[in-house]
């Protein structure tokens, strides 16, 4: 798996070799994840219990943001090549602002709306415009720690936001609501300021090299590309069986079969928080030069460990080992996740030629998006009409069809995408147009 000559570079290494840019965009990432943790379990809480929206409009609200995202993913990666991903994802931030603002205070199913699609817009469009920022500014051979370590600071977060969120809020006291939406508000701030201060003359907009084609680049000629067609695939499949199926699936699947209580689900995403925290930067350090498709095959059996404990909840329902199973599903699921995070994205920003970072971080994104949207009506579906056996099987394939196709996607990718050798050219520090 990996190559002899490769160093693993010591993670303490990283804020010393990180650039001054890289350091200022981390260093809000845990306070921005504490607000979104505040409020991220009770969405549906507060729209049902609090604010009196029946329970199948506030699913129809909840798609409408989905839709938003969808529908606007593959625009804004255009807008992210033309304008730079700084300030979209600047936008994304007012964006998210005013939605929180806007939910604090919505008492009506329009007013609730409105919220949500602004929500959309802004959580459509941060991952694909901070990714491709990360990429602009972060040297090749750092992102896969960069985003590694981004990714707990993120989970670290909403953990600490999770816990607190938790201990406050009362449905008899809506008061409590709007607070955690106002506080959520206040937690993008920071990071707004340092996009339009600090950060505002760092390298961002970077023009089409001399030397390309002056053909208007749309989707249609990118997914020409083999190698970026192999990519998405490896994303589509890794996000149907992933995050829409921890978020759904699983406590679907645990309430329904296995009978365990409310309190048991928060036990297990409480797993799940804390393995990724204790353990990413472990894993970190053990992937560094390794090919990144073997490690999405660890991922893939390391899911289906995962999915099987989940199965055999239905085997002791309501007991106290079918809440310890799941415990253990959710857990080894985030092991899992330090793998998926570090890896997927490094592989779409060195594949991504810098002037076309956003349509390619686009194209990633909206992979989980579909698969937003998708995985929860499969996992009601066959849950719903009691083949939670079937339910389960579609997890262990879809895992193991994710093995299989790392491994021919392997043969498909440019090494240095791959993780085994760092590319020919590291990205210019003054922001000069280089080819991808």
């Amino acid at each position: 798996m990996s190559v002899p000559s490769t160093t693993r570079p010591a993670l303490k290494s990283f804020w010393h070799d990180l650039p001054r840019d890289g350091k200022l965009l981390i260093s809000t990432v845990v306070f921005q994840s504490i607000g979104t943790g505040l409020v991220l379990p009770f969405m549906v809480v507060y729209l049902n219990e609090v604010r009196g929206i029946a329970l199948e409009t506030v699913g129809l609200l909840l798609a409408l943001q989905a839709g938003v995202g969808i529908a606007i993913v593959t625009p804004v990666g255009a807008l992210i090549d033309r304008v730079g991903p700084r300030k979209v994802y600047a936008s994304s931030l007012v964006s998210l602002v005013i939605a929180d603002v806007l939910l604090a205070n919505a008492t009506t199913t329009s007013q609730a709306a409105l919220a949500l699609g602004f929500l959309g817009y802004g959580f459509g469009v941060v991952w694909p415009a901070s990714n491709a920022l990360i990429g602009n500014l972060i040297p090749s051979g750092l992102r896969q720690r960069y985003f590694g370590v981004n990714f707990t600071l993120l989970n670290l977060g909403i953990g600490i936001g999770g816990i607190i969120g938790g201990r406050f809020v009362d449905v008899d006291r809506p008061g409590t609501f709007v607070a955690i939406y106002l506080l959520d508000a206040l937690s993008y701030l920071p990071g707004l300021f340092i996009l339009l201060g600090p950060l505002r003359h760092a390298r961002d907009r970077v023009e089409q090299p001399v030397d390309a084609s002056t053909t208007t680049v749309s989707y249609r000629v990118l997914l020409r590309d083999p190698h970026l067609r192999a990519l998405l695939a490896l994303v589509a499949v890794a996000a149907l069986v992933s995050y829409p199926q921890l978020n759904a699936g699983l406590p679907a699947y645990a309430r329904a079969e296995g009978q365990i209580s409310t309190e048991g689900l928060g036990y297990a995403f409480a797993a799940n928080t804390l393995v990724i925290v204790l353990l990413q930067l472990f894993v970190l350090q053990r992937i560094e030069g390794k090919r990144r498709t073997r490690v999405a095959v660890v991922m893939a059996g390391t899911w289906a460990v995962a999915w099987a404990l989940l199965g055999a909840t239905s085997l002791v329902p309501g007991t106290v080992v079918a809440t310890v199973l799941l415990a253990a599903s959710a857990g080894i699921f985030g092991l899992g996740e330090t793998m998926l995070q570090p890896t997927s994205a490094a592989m779409i920003n060195d594949l991504a030629p810098d002037h076309l970072r956003g349509r390619y971080n686009a194209l990633s994104s909206l992979m989980f998006s579909i698969a937003f949207v998708v995985g929860p009506v499969v996992a009601s579906f066959l849950i719903g009409r009691d083949l939670a056996g079937g339910y389960i099987a579609f997890l262990l394939g879809g895992s193991a069809l994710l093995a299989v196709m790392a491994l021919v996607v392997e043969r498909r990718l440019p090494p240095h995408v791959n993780g085994v050798r760092p590319p020919v050219a590291e990205p210019a520090p003054s922001g000069a147009p280089i080819s991808g």
